[in-house]
């Protein structure tokens, strides 16, 4: 998938004034590749929902890169992808306790980074009416086709992010979320505020036009929406 790198110099988001409890620092354990692993991760989940305020700060730390890089796939700009990654810590640092663990703590990220992208890119194009029937399935029953997962190649990668950055916002989130991220139909309509029907209609156009920026450099194939 195309790849969009953050700024090196990218400073974390700063952390809510709160008073929080101190307590012991927890043993980074780490994966053959470098990043925290799971059990590390729920460690500092449940040290950060206990008020360990650097236990939230381990949070963000291993998880800012991907966030951001969310973010900025979805905003397309790299001051308004920090002030939603910004926004999306605040917010998952306000209601920690509502994480319960079922999924893992970077899907939890995503969704409120999505969540959190779609109300500013709202707030920024109030101005703007797109006449969209988004309640109705697409005519065509068949497995709508999937150029995001058919461009392998490094310059098709970066010719898909291009194309990425020509349709419109609420129809990028939908694919960027549901093709490069995996999110479910019900967790992006969720997060988005739309009905499950609406988020395939527009991942269905979304791949549509993503199909007519592409072709014929990518061999075409199949996919369920």
């Amino acid at each position: 998938m195309a790849q969009v790198e953050p700024a090196s110099t990218t400073p974390a988001p700063s952390l809510p004034d709160a008073p929080a409890r101190r307590r012991r620092p927890v043993r980074v354990r780490r994966s053959p590749d470098g990043q925290a692993d799971d059990h590390q991760v729920a460690a500092w989940v449940e040290a950060a929902q206990g008020g360990d305020r650097e236990a939230f700060q381990e949070l963000v730390a291993a998880s800012y890169r991907d966030v951001f890089t969310l973010a900025l796939r979805l905003c397309r700009s790299e001051d308004d992808a920090l002030d939603v990654t910004q926004e999306a810590y605040l917010r998952a640092y306000r209601s920690l306790d509502k994480f319960r663990g079922d999924s893992k703590f970077s899907t939890w990220m995503y969704r409120i980074t999505a969540n959190c992208a779609s109300s500013y890119l709202k707030k920024r194009s109030r101005h703007r009416h797109e006449e969209l029937d988004e309640h109705r399935e697409p005519a065509d029953a068949e497995p709508s086709r999937d150029p995001v997962g058919r461009a392998e190649s490094t310059e098709l990668r970066a010719r898909l992010d291009e194309a990425l950055g020509t349709l419109a916002p609420k129809l990028r989130a939908v694919v960027v979320l549901r093709d490069i991220y995996d999110l479910p139909h019900d967790d992006i309509a969720s997060e988005l505020g739309i009905s499950v029907s609406a988020s395939k209609v527009r991942l269905h156009r979304a791949r549509h036009q993503l199909r007519d920026e592409l072709l014929p450099d990518i061999a075409v194939g199949s996919r369920d929406l």
